[in-house]
């Protein structure tokens, strides 16, 4: 065998050996999945809880955590994301103005509606309100109702329809119990993108 020929054997097996183990790499390192955490707070309830939230997803290794205000969303920030975390407080048993106007946005404003550009995105909820039987659940439970007229997977964590805090009352304020299930449902929020975006990489 010539030298060009035991040349071209010996780049043709380096090619090989690097396509093997670059494969290799990328199947053992799966992308980052990015969590957008966002939120309406007027006396710092909510504020308090989104924090937490954020804590949870940032303990999921490969999440990219991005904690802002509805009003501060961007069309890039949800086109972005492969999961977002809404936050309200309980105004009349329902979500606040703002929150709703951040949604009435999704197709005014961003143009999600009707191309569903957030489909198959991850969602979930959580609430604040004064009182144990305040329409914290109901709060939610429209968040949630938003999110799957989008065709959004969404899902609970830290409590039956997600995270609540009740905060007046009999209630001190947010207590570290709350503050707990607000980080479950932002970990169990980065766990679930994570396996939808592995499972759709393949």
């Amino acid at each position: 065998m010539n030298i060009e020929k035991l040349l071209a054997l010996a780049v043709f097996s380096l090619t090989v050996i690097s396509s093997v183990s670059h494969k290799s790499w990328a199947e053992e390192i799966p992308l980052p999945v990015k969590v957008l955490v966002a939120y309406h707070s007027l006396t710092g309830n909510t504020e308090r809880m989104a924090e937490a939230v954020v804590e949870g997803a940032k303990s999921v290794p490969g999440t990219i955590v991005v904690l802002k205000r509805v009003g501060q969303v961007t069309a890039e920030d949800l086109f972005s994301s492969d999961a977002v975390i809404v936050g309200s407080p309980v105004y009349w048993s329902n979500m606040s103005g703002e929150v709703k106007t951040f949604f009435d946005n999704w197709q005014f404003k961003f143009g999600i509606f009707p191309e569903f550009k957030m489909k198959n995105k991850v969602g979930a909820a959580f609430a604040t309100g004064g009182q144990i039987s305040s329409g914290k659940e109901v709060t939610m439970l429209t968040i949630l109702a938003a999110m799957l007229g989008n065709q959004m997977i969404v899902v609970s964590g830290g409590g039956a329809f997600g995270a609540s805090a009740t905060t007046e009352g009999d209630s001190a304020g947010i207590d570290e119990k709350e503050l707990t299930n607000a980080k479950a449902l932002g970990q169990r929020v980065a766990d679930v993108a994570k396996l939808i975006s592995r499972s759709s990489s393949h």
